[in-house]
């Protein structure tokens, strides 16, 4: 089963097409043959136990030193996404940023154990390979790397590449063995990044999305999509899944959603042609193999901002960067940018309910709010890091939703699929009423 991977490095990895090791190197953050001043990755282990405890991790709604989340529940049930916000990732100047999408009756409980486990992973490839490294006397590469001759990113990025490949293929190995969670018809996006000094590293499967927000040479902002949308009908996607004998379609009442079907039934119906989880397609052609892409950092470069498609299906790259940049505090910007595609939900698709949508916004400069700007608002820290009721307590209980024609299911069971034809009626009148909208001067189609 092929795969495209991509990388905007010019570099290719010499472990690709003949098996030969990366030339020897030590992935060293903060320290090089020296004692150690600052903490590394491998001055403990972390363990799925431990992770509570661990610092400047944080993944319910608030804030941390460079970043600030948000999710909310849509109107489907329970919440499936997941988001998690690691710094000190490894070292003080690495960060891990992350935004999981579940789907399928277990969605949410597989978008939590990606969440946790997927970063150890990373860690634990990461200090594997330190150890034997540093075992093999290899040579140092710092975190902070400039592009002067070319050969240390190279081989930064072809060791960040290896690594997300294995963390990807070790995550969805640990699902489809998992004792107690069903990932048959389940399954979880992800959009990952890794920020190590000014080398951005990025690993993604599934619909959800990475764009940064950048100063164009005007010094007016501009959006930057990082990553692409692995949909089934993107042609690279829909070659390899017809190879697998699958196939890719749209339903006529949500023609703008093509779906992955089995070859011999018309299920599950996944709107995305990479995941983790999903195993019922898993020998069709559905993958959890990331693209993988790079990036070096400028000075222009003002944030980063990864979402669920709960927010892309309402919002453009162009819209999001202005509602980031334009929040009366950082703090609050994820907060507003989900609170902006609620009220596009309800413009946009009345018939519809809206999705879950969880925001991460990554300030690249390292700076958050003062005090004072959360007293221009008229706010409190402790406000802009409270819970709110999109994010509600973790259970492993799921909760049954109420049968309703969505704009875009993820996944359609056969339950759901039955319970078109009692509704189609009202729903397309409704559909005529609001088929288009006039904002901004543009034409909206539902």
């Amino acid at each position: 089963m092929g795969c495209s991977v991509s990388t905007s490095s010019r570099s290719t990895c010499s472990s690709g097409s003949r098996g030969e090791a990366v030339s020897p190197l030590c992935f060293e953050i903060g320290f090089c043959g020296t004692k150690r001043t600052k903490r590394t990755f491998s001055d403990h282990v972390i363990t799925p136990q431990n992770l509570p405890s661990v610092p400047n991790r944080i993944f319910t709604n608030g804030k941390s030193r460079t970043s600030c989340i948000f999710t909310q529940q849509g109107r489907k049930g329970i919440n499936q996404d997941a988001v998690i916000v690691w710094e000190d990732f490894m070292s003080e100047d690495v960060t891990f940023c992350g935004v999981f999408d579940g789907h399928g009756p277990q969605g949410h409980l597989v978008a939590r154990k990606v969440r946790d486990a997927l970063p150890l992973k990373l860690l634990s490839s990461m200090h594997s390979y330190q150890s034997r490294q540093n075992g093999s006397g290899g040579a140092c590469l710092k975190g902070n790397l400039k592009k002067s001759d070319g050969s240390p990113e190279d081989r930064l990025n072809c060791l960040w590449k290896e690594t997300f490949m294995k963390s990807y293929k070790a995550m969805d190995k640990e699902l489809r063995s998992h004792p107690n969670l069903d990932c048959f018809c389940s399954g979880s996006t992800a959009v990952t990044i890794v920020k190590q000094g000014p080398n951005l590293f990025m690993g993604y499967i599934g619909d959800s999305r990475a764009i940064m927000g950048s100063k164009d040479s005007n010094g007016s902002m501009v959006a930057i999509q990082l990553t692409v949308d692995l949909k089934p009908d993107l042609p690279r996607e829909a070659e390899r899944i017809k190879k697998c004998r699958d196939r890719v379609f749209a339903l006529q009442d949500e023609p703008e959603v093509p779906r992955v079907w089995l070859p011999f039934d018309d299920a599950p119906g996944l709107a995305m042609a990479r995941a983790f989880g999903d195993f019922c397609l898993k020998e069709y052609g559905v993958i959890s193999i990331p693209e993988f892409s790079h990036r070096l950092l400028t000075e222009r470069d003002q944030f980063i901002v990864l979402a669920s498609d709960g927010v892309w299906d309402v919002l453009s790259n162009e819209e999001v960067v202005e509602i980031v940049s334009l929040a009366p505090t950082r703090s609050s910007a994820a907060r507003i940018l989900v609170d902006s595609a609620a009220r596009e939900w309800k413009l946009k698709y009345p018939t519809s309910k809206m999705d879950d949508c969880a925001v991460v916004c990554l300030f690249l400069d390292g700076k958050m709010d003062t005090e004072s700007d959360y007293e221009e608002q008229g706010l409190s820290s402790a406000t802009v890091q409270s819970n709110h009721s999109g994010n509600a307590i973790e259970t492993d209980d799921g909760q049954k939703t109420e049968l309703y024609l969505p704009r875009n299911f993820t996944v359609r069971s056969s339950e759901e699929s039955d319970s078109y034809g009692r509704v189609a009626a009202e729903f397309e009148g409704n559909v005529v009423q609001s088929r288009q909208r006039i904002k901004t001067g543009q034409v909206w189609k539902v």
